[in-house]
């Protein structure tokens, strides 16, 4: 993407989702957001890895919801930009009935989305804040391809880290979902073994659109509710959970 400034984009400021596109090899992003990733990457060298393999846990749990639970809507809370491998393509793959709507905050990253989706009648792109779950709720409905009385997956993938206390919204959430329907989390997470370079990686968010407050696994847990949490062996090799775990946690959750 060009350095210059287009429709009204500020690149100057450095946004957590073209800092995570970077991350991933992706081209929409600015020289002040590859500046961030540089700083991040100093810090922990291993989040290039860690947010690839946080997009094939996402992968992994959508093609299990959609092909082994029977989900057949799906709500991205957070989407960002559009990358490679999106959750409709990914549960299409599994389903072709499967429905998306896609959430943002930022009316730029929804007016993209909604341009590269405009031919896709089972997929969405709603403007939203996770701050207001019951207006998230009430516009994916909205688009009649998410009917409340079924089940549905909830992802929250590399999102709740950068509010700071988004414990009420995810429970009011987690109470308008059917019986039977499932939240994903991904999540930063903080060890007292890499404490300064976490406060590096904190530094460098704090100049960014958004601060980032990583949580322990057990804080990160607390997101789930009474949910039955599932086996993430179903979705990723322990092996890459271990190697990853300095820098975040996932889950999936049933609501019974």
């Amino acid at each position: 993407m060009s350095d210059r400034n287009p429709y009204g984009i500020d690149v100057s400021t450095a946004n957590v989702a073209r800092i995570y596109d970077f991350m991933l090899g992706g081209k929409d992003n600015f020289a002040v957001d590859r500046a961030a990733a540089e700083q991040i990457l100093k810090a922990f060298p291993e989040s290039r890895d860690g947010v690839r393999m946080n997009r094939e846990f996402l992968g992994n749990v959508v093609r299990h919801l959609a092909a082994e639970q029977g989900v057949r809507q799906f709500v991205d809370i957070g989407a960002g930009l559009p990358t490679r491998k999106n959750v409709h393509e990914v549960a299409h793959a599994a389903t072709p009935e499967a429905r998306t709507v896609y959430v943002d905050n930022d009316p730029v990253v929804c007016v993209h989305g909604r341009a590269l989706l405009a031919n896709t009648p089972t997929v969405a792109m709603v403007e939203g804040d996770l701050r207001a779950p019951g207006e998230i709720w009430e516009r994916a409905v909205g688009t009649g391809l998410i009917k409340p009385d079924e089940p549905v997956a909830v992802l929250l993938v590399a999102i709740l880290h950068f509010l700071d206390d988004p414990y009420a919204e995810v429970a009011k959430l987690r109470e308008m979902m059917a019986p039977g329907s499932f939240l994903v989390v991904t999540h930063l997470s903080m060890t007292e073994r890499r404490a300064e370079d976490t406060d590096k990686m904190k530094d460098v968010y704090s100049r960014a659109n958004s601060g980032v407050a990583p949580r322990t696994v057990e804080e990160i847990k607390r997101f789930f509710g009474d949910f039955e949490l599932l086996d993430n062996d179903a979705f990723i090799a322990p092996n890459v959970l271990e190697r990853m775990a300095i820098l975040g946690w996932g889950g999936v959750g049933r609501k019974r």
